[in-house]
């Protein structure tokens, strides 16, 4: 992947969403039920085929099943001791799944853990060491790319982006860094932090890109992604859910159609340069196959950044 070249990149869907439709034993779970990142050793064969069903939709970047694969979250199973070992085989999944198919790439997902910093739930230096004993993992068992994502704290995000170069540094490799923050319906983060602060805050890191994921459908992320359009300098990536969900029968239920989706997601490439996109949670194969039928031809719009 180079900055350079400023090709559509298109991401694969949901994790969790999906996982939660797929026959897995109650024993791959080992009393760790809700732990997907544990899947990666108990029941590789289901992450593979995950992730082979992105592919065949026409996905050319599949993020590893480390979501939570980190110390802070692992520990909530008893788990933390078994951090490295799981990132490390999720990315031997990602690598099977390709099994050489040309031109496809393995991104390590960072999540934003469960405890937050600004909101006194975890110091900065504690958060920072987590997050490079999960990054180290993932960088040495030959990530294309990391993506920190679903960010909901910019105190977090800034942690996360210092780890991630200190581990690179270290390690003496480049790999591209994704930053991707989750805005809430009511237009910021999570802790409040709207998107002219969190592009203050970051520019002065080398972003592989900047952009949205989660909490909501492409609708409500359009204000976003047009200040990203005029005031980040880097790549806009876009990775939304299948609309906003609804409970429905007493279950979670997101209400996009693929068509849907992929159409929303068509402007945020004419019309506003968005080059990465993909989807979060609900959305399934078939709404990556839409998007790559509707969008793979797609060149971005031109930006005209301001300065």
């Amino acid at each position: 992947m180079s900055l350079v070249d400023e090709k559509l990149l298109i991401f694969d869907g949901a994790c969790g969403t999906n996982l939660q439709e797929m026959v897995i034993p109650d024993a791959a779970w080992q009393g760790c039920a809700g732990c997907n990142e544990l899947l990666n050793l108990t029941a590789p064969e289901t992450i593979i085929a995950l992730h082979q069903s992105f592919l065949d939709a026409g996905a050319m970047v599949i993020e590893t099943n480390t979501f939570g694969a980190i110390s802070i979250v692992l520990a909530e199973y008893d788990l933390a001791d078994r951090t490295t070992e799981i990132n490390r085989a999720a990315v031997a999944n990602a690598r099977a799944a390709i099994d050489g198919r040309s031109g496809c790439y393995v991104a390590g997902s960072v999540g934003p853990t469960t405890k937050l910093p600004s909101l006194g739930h975890i110091t900065v230096d504690a958060l920072a060491e987590s997050l490079k004993e999960q990054m180290r993992a993932l960088v040495e068992a030959g990530v294309d790319a990391l993506v920190i994502e679903t960010c909901q704290d910019l105190l977090q995000v800034k942690t996360a982006v210092v780890a991630c170069y200190e581990v690179l540094e270290q390690a003496g490799r480049e790999v591209p860094v994704l930053v991707s923050v989750t805005m809430e319906r009511q237009g910021t983060m999570l802790v409040g932090s709207d998107i002219a602060a969190i592009c203050a805050t970051l520019e002065p890191f080398p972003l592989f890109s900047l952009g949205l994921n989660c909490a909501t459908g492409p609708a409500d992320m359009t204000s976003h992604i047009r200040y990203l359009g005029h005031n980040w300098p880097g790549r806009i990536s876009c990775m939304p859910n299948q609309g906003l969900p609804e409970v429905v029968d007493g279950k979670t239920f997101y209400p996009m159609t693929p068509g849907d989706f992929a159409r929303h997601m068509r402007t945020f490439i004419e019309h506003d340069g968005v080059s990465i996109v993909g989807g979060c949670c609900g959305t399934t194969p078939e709404h990556i196959h839409r998007l790559v039928e509707e969008c793979d031809k797609l060149v971005p719009a031109k930006r005209e950044v301001l300065s």
